[in-house]
């Protein structure tokens, strides 16, 4: 794939079943990550309506007075990823939200290329930084590279730590 075969275009209504099927299939794995680390207890208790209300959280970035912008990333006229932005005019940094590229199309820098656009668009709205929160564990260690690789440099660690009761 070519940079220039991928486009990068604003949601359609049209668009949400494929892009839950998208965020599905790519969190699925960081789920049962979350699950292997946590154990089926504290995973249950803690973790789990989390990771099922991502869906939710999707639906509710893609509605109307939503303040999330979404973009498909399109392949040969199949949204491939997605990713969505936020624009704090007043302190001017943008954020990159939920996004996500279906794993049948994982390494080949459509990440990277939604990213580039992502910080493209905050760059347009007048934005002085960009921000974007990952996981430390080991499912997140993809996101963490195309991240960096994207130029987000400058981190600040954060640890969730668990105990059963």
């Amino acid at each position: 794939m070519s940079k220039t075969d991928l486009v990068m275009r604003p949601v359609k209504a049209d668009d949400t079943l494929r892009l839950q099927e998208i965020r599905q299939a790519a969190f699925a794995p960081v789920f049962a990550s979350f699950r292997s680390i946590l154990g089926d207890e504290i995973y249950e208790l803690a973790q789990a309506r989390e990771d099922e209300g991502q869906g939710a959280l999707l639906c509710s970035m893609l509605e109307s007075e939503s303040d999330w912008e979404v973009y498909a990333a399109e392949l040969a006229g199949t949204v491939v990823g997605f990713v969505s932005v936020q624009l704090d005019l007043d302190m001017r940094v943008g954020e990159i939200g939920l996004n996500a590229v279906h794993p049948d199309h994982a390494g080949r820098g459509i990440g990277a290329t939604m990213y580039d656009f992502a910080v493209a668009r905050m760059k347009e709205a007048g934005m002085r930084v960009a921000t974007v929160s990952t996981g430390g564990d080991p499912s997140h260690a993809p996101a963490r590279r195309a991240y960096r690789k994207a130029g987000f440099e400058v981190e600040i660690s954060s640890v969730w730590m668990c105990r059963a009761l």
